[in-house]
């Protein structure tokens, strides 16, 4: 079975979420967003330090905080035990794959991105590969990431606030998305964060609340559900229990592959290096961020089992049913229809609902600075007008979330696909673009300008290849059996890796300057807060050469 099956999604919108508007849910919501709105004001800024890496001055369990928010996304809330509950065993290549991918940011990037200390992830890319072209491909990519992942998050939002507010889905999206985008042109990278660990706050306790209240009230955990859970496996259908009855074992080795290298190749998840203080903070605050990640992924499988069985039970009812049964908009809603199909108060399911829609704002917020500093600083600065003022660069950020806003909110009324899988193109993108060049651009000095164009190009292609036969125009089964869309990055970044090493080797070594500034990224020699690699090599030897092209 290919990933295109997974990628079409049937009803995207929930018959059995009781919608209709809920008076505590939407106090509890409303005082919620008015929260974020308020927070983000308070810590408004007006420079690009401020507004990009927040002044680079974020700590380590802040900024784990703000990475397990910034990472715990709708796909995460709402979509990971949705794809659980939908596809069974399938389902735990997401869970694998979205932890499994911070050991090797923890080992290999965490800290020497730090050191190379630069504000975005395509500015790492131009900087290091000295080349303008090099830069506007990684703007370009990080820009596709955040439109893909983020009609997610709207999608996540406007289903949640169906629950809460019951009006229609498309009302939900648009409101959702205008607060987020409200407070983010306000508040910057600095208010963002500050928002972020208030928002883990928010959606951990609800989403744990939800699985120990639910499996209690439910007769099936006491202590520890995230064991406990296991004996109701047998008692589920094959569907959901029994491993590759839903995808192959290739599907699911290459979903799990493009999400552990996706994770290191996602800016928004890069750029909170870039906020702290120093290399030390930066790995301390990747090892605070997998816990608090953990806390949520190690429940997601549990709380997803204990929602099938409720559906099963439920008039609506069996999950896999041969017609009928769960639909996508379920799936997706699983968090929340396991608390109102165990019949718990309108408040309780109303606080798990806040949850998701905290988590869905988060990353958003993380989404769109990533986004507009590759438009503003990398493209509009960098490219179009060096001479461009810290007003003007702040002025571009913020018209740059406001019509990224606007795109996605479209794209959410009627997404092609469910939360957890829209997130997962955008890993798989990640993976095969930017990932071989921060691995080669920080570990192998000789990668030069013409391997990364040569890499990045080849990458770039094959994933829009992949996206437009699973999704758009379907061309090749072939080509859809082994480079699905989902999990493209199994063919495509080990296929990057070998041409830009190639292209790499039978070109020019690239300049001095540059070896030196990978060098330094690995130096046992502390580094100010505010310099960076390329700063050290230039006091060193004095002067800067252009980009190349």
């Amino acid at each position: 079975m290919t990933a295109s099956v997974f990628l079409q999604s049937g009803d995207l919108l929930p018959e059995a979420l009781n919608i209709s508007f809920k008076l505590v849910p939407a106090i509890m919501v409303v005082g919620m967003l008015a929260l974020f709105l308020a927070i983000g004001y308070v810590f408004k800024v007006a420079d690009t330090e401020g507004m990009w890496v927040a002044g680079r001055s974020i700590g380590n369990i802040e900024n784990g905080m703000a990475i397990g928010a910034n990472w715990m996304s709708a796909a995460s809330y709402l979509g990971l035990a949705g794809l659980v509950a939908l596809s069974g065993f399938y389902g735990l290549a997401f869970i694998i794959g979205w932890t499994a991918g911070y050991f090797v940011l923890l080992i290999f990037l965490a800290a020497q991105m730090r050191r190379f200390g630069k504000y975005t992830a395509p500015d790492f890319v131009g900087d290091r590969f000295n080349s303008d072209t090099a830069r506007a491909i990684g703007a370009l990519t990080t820009i596709l990431i955040g439109f893909v992942y983020s009609v997610g998050q709207a999608r996540g939002m406007g289903l949640v606030g169906l629950y809460v507010f019951g009006t229609d889905y498309v009302t939900m999206v648009i409101v959702m998305m205008a607060i987020t985008v409200g407070y983010l042109t306000i508040s910057g990278m600095m208010g963002a964060t500050k928002n972020m660990a208030v928002q883990y706050v928010i959606l951990i306790i609800a989403f744990l609340t939800a699985v120990y209240v639910v499996g209690f009230t439910g007769g099936y955990s006491t202590v520890l559900p995230h064991i406990e859970y296991g004996q109701l496996i047998g008692e589920l259908s094959t569907e959901f229990s029994e491993p590759f009855a839903n995808a192959g074992f290739y599907l699911w080795i290459a979903t799990a592959f493009s999400l552990i290298f996706g994770t290191c190749g996602l800016p928004h998840v890069l750029v909170r290096f870039y906020t702290v203080e120093n290399e030390k903070t930066a790995r301390q605050s990747t090892v605070w961020g997998l816990f608090f990640i953990l806390l949520l992924y190690w429940s997601a499988p549990a709380l997803a089992a204990f929602g099938v069985d409720l559906y099963d039970a439920s008039q609506y009812g069996p999950t896999f049913a041969a017609n009928g049964g769960m639909s996508g908009g379920e799936g997706d809603l699983i968090v929340v229809l396991a608390a109102q199909l165990s019949n718990l108060p309108t408040w309780f399911v109303g606080l798990v609902a806040a949850g998701g829609i905290a988590a869905a704002i988060a990353t958003t917020a993380g989404l769109f600075i990533t986004a507009s500093s590759a438009v503003s600083h990398d493209i509009y600065t960098n490219i179009i007008n060096p001479d461009a003022t810290q007003r003007q660069q702040v002025f571009v950020g913020r018209a740059t979330i406001v019509a990224l806003g606007i795109i996605v909110t479209v794209t959410a009324f009627d997404p092609p696909a469910l939360v957890g899988e829209l997130v997962a193109l955008a890993f798989s993108l990640a993976a095969i673009v930017l990932f071989p060049m921060f691995f080669l651009g920080l570990w192998w000095e000789n990668t030069n300008r013409q391997g990364a164009l040569a890499g990045m190009s080849v990458g770039l292609t094959l994933w829009v290849a992949a996206v437009v036969n699973d999704l758009i125009f379907h061309f090749s089964d072939l080509f859809a059996e082994f480079v699905p869309a989902i999990g493209a990055a199994l063919v495509g970044t080990p296929l990057v890796f070998v041409v830009t090493i190639a292209v790499s080797m039978a070109t020019d070594e690239p300049p001095e300057r540059i070896k030196k500034m990978v060098r330094q990224c690995h130096s046992p020699e502390p580094m100010g807060q505010q310099q960076s690699a390329e700063d050290v090599v230039m006091s060193a030897d004095g002067g800067q050469s252009p980009a190349d092209d």
